[in-house]
């Protein structure tokens, strides 16, 4: 079973996936276009904290996950703010092809779970629109702590190399910085950037 599907109904409670969610939200504020008719996609949507957060800015957002559960959250969460632009989707990305394009796609903490990173990158590559904005927000590189090392996950990302390889695909400039930090009970910390790049 998909190990979200058993956390997707207490996500919501957790004080640091809120305070992350807009924080990012705020970057991206400053990033996007406003007042445009754009067609947005959350990879890895989850409970959809992060496009809840920018519901207003989006003619149409789709809010993709493989985790069942979550998108049961996010079907609740659409119904509760009548966000009828909301179009919550199950559906696995990194094993199946989807064919919608988009003005907008961005994640976050979703690209350290995901295991073939060219492909997805070469998969949003080609859902954006020619002049669409790719956002991802993750973490920069740690030591394997933040999940520990039973989870199977990459450790983090240098965003410079993350740019780079986003310009060698076609995209025409990458920018990135810091946009919050993830301080835990146990003392740990994890700064997380937010890296945008246009097609």
């Amino acid at each position: 079973m998909n190990e979200f599907n058993d956390r997707a109904r207490e996500w919501d409670n957790n004080p640091i996936h809120i305070n992350r969610s807009v924080a990012i939200a705020a970057e991206l504020k400053k990033i996007l276009p406003l007042g445009q008719s754009l067609k947005a996609l959350e990879y890895g949507a989850g409970t959809g904290l992060l496009s809840f957060q920018l519901k207003d800015i989006f003619e149409e957002v789709v809010l993709m996950d493989n985790s069942q559960e979550m998108i049961k959250v996010c079907e609740e969460k659409k119904e509760y703010y009548k966000t009828k632009h909301f179009r919550p989707l199950w559906f696995d990305l990194e094993h199946s092809d989807f064919n919608e394009k988009f003005d907008v796609i961005y994640c976050q903490m979703v690209l350290h779970h995901v295991v073939n990173i060219e492909l997805i990158l070469n998969k949003f590559s080609s859902m954006l629109n020619p002049g669409g904005i790719l956002a991802i927000a993750d973490l920069y590189p740690e030591d394997g702590s933040f999940h520990g090392s039973e989870v199977k996950v990459h450790h983090g990302f240098d965003p410079e190399l993350l740019s780079a390889t986003l310009l060698q695909k076609g995209f025409s400039k990458a920018e990135h910085s810091n946009c919050f930090t993830i301080n835990r009970a146990d003392g740990l910390n994890y700064p997380v950037f937010l890296l945008t790049s246009e097609k």
